[in-house]
């Protein structure tokens, strides 16, 4: 094989930037799985954010090993070479990463120019020297990737004593290729659609709108009135200061709130008091049970609260609290009147028709 003086190194940037787009994309898939599964306790997030970089791992590695395989067969070529330069490039360790730029001189080829990165110990970091010759190997198809020998044999050792060698003319080929704008872009894009794609596929997992299903709450949902939380068996509704569950309309409001869903829940029980509203939903598993809490007699409400305060016979009454119970079948309504002279009680059916009184 000839080879030119500087001739650059063949790379296949479309398949570089390519795989870069690639990883980036498994890296903020896997970590987004990951992340979310841990925070919403789904295994199978947890389970794809641990599988995906391994699958990819593993497909990468069984890609690349046919071409792997034919470089490891390559029997490298030895030749003399001279220390255009050297530079120690960092390190903390024994082992100093330099960077060299080579004259290489084949005995059978070309003579070309090289830059490279190699790890010298600081013991013999001495040795290297500009001017100074050595013996390297590369394989003659990708001469950008020429290494220094540390422990050639007698001969070529010999040889490098007595050599004296030209420098070679035209750039240096460089065993690194620098990473450029346009793959550091192209990774950072596969990340974020990594990302997304993540988000996109487990939305329902990460930011289901029904939290009853697992039983735990739902995020409440805060306005300047009102809070709402609604859990598996539960739905409340908090008013703010200077409200009350019997202002016109408010509380067919806080009812609709915790009933607009779907499938339309059916409650078993519905607790009315002045600013807080607590709805006990039936089973979903059983059919038939409860009633629909938007049938209440909204507009019958206030009077009866109005009614159990001032007939009942409760002194200064504080307090009161209207239960709407529908598990018997039909839908009774009982108004509980407390004050410091005891409470009472007013019980209406499910039209709001007032039955019978009762007081202590």
């Amino acid at each position: 094989m000839t080879i030119t003086a500087g001739a650059p190194p063949t790379h296949d940037k479309p398949a570089d930037l390519a795989l870069g787009f690639l990883t980036g994309g498994v890296i903020g898939a896997s970590l987004t799985a990951f992340i979310g599964g841990c925070v919403v306790e789904k295994v199978p997030l947890i389970v794809t954010g641990l599988a995906l970089p391994a699958v990819f791992g593993l497909v990468f590695f069984l890609a690349t090993l046919p071409r792997r395989a034919r470089e490891a067969a390559v029997v490298p070529r030895v030749a003399l070479a001279m220390i255009e330069s050297l530079e120690a490039v960092g390190g903390e360790t024994s082992d100093v990463p330099v960077r060299f730029e080579l004259s290489v001189v084949p005995d059978d080829a070309s003579a070309f120019r090289v830059e490279m990165r190699q790890e010298v110990n600081l013991v013999e970091l001495p040795d290297y020297r500009p001017r100074g010759v050595v013996v390297v190997e590369y394989p003659p198809d990708r001469p950008w990737k020429t290494r220094i020998v540390r422990r050639p044999t007698p001969q070529w050792e010999e040889r490098a004593a007595a050599a004296r060698l030209d420098s070679v003319p035209g750039p240096a080929m460089k065993s690194e290729t620098e990473g450029g704008c346009s793959g550091s872009l192209l990774t950072l894009l596969g990340l974020l659609l990594g990302s997304a794609a993540v988000l996109l596929l487990f939305r329902a997992d990460l930011f289901g709108s029904d939290g009853s299903e697992s039983g735990s709450p739902r995020p409440s949902v805060s306005s300047s009135s009102s809070t709402s939380t609604v859990t598996s068996a539960t739905g409340t509704v908090t008013l703010g200061p200077g409200q009350s569950m019997l202002d016109e309309g408010e509380l067919r409001k806080a009812v609709e709130s915790l009933t607009r869903s779907a499938d339309r829940r059916r409650a078993l029980t519905v607790v009315v008091q002045d600013r807080l509203l607590t709805v006990v939903f039936a089973s979903r598993g059983v059919k038939g049970a409860g009633f629909d809490a938007r049938s209440l007699p909204y507009d019958r409400v206030p009077g009866l609260v109005e009614e159990a305060r001032t007939t009942l016979g409760v002194e200064s009454p504080r307090s009161w609290q209207l239960t709407a119970d529908g598990v018997t079948g039909s839908l009774t309504l009982r108004v509980v009147v407390t004050g410091g002279g005891g409470t009472g009680t007013l019980e209406a059916d499910g039209r709001g028709n007032v039955l019978r009184h009762s007081g202590s």
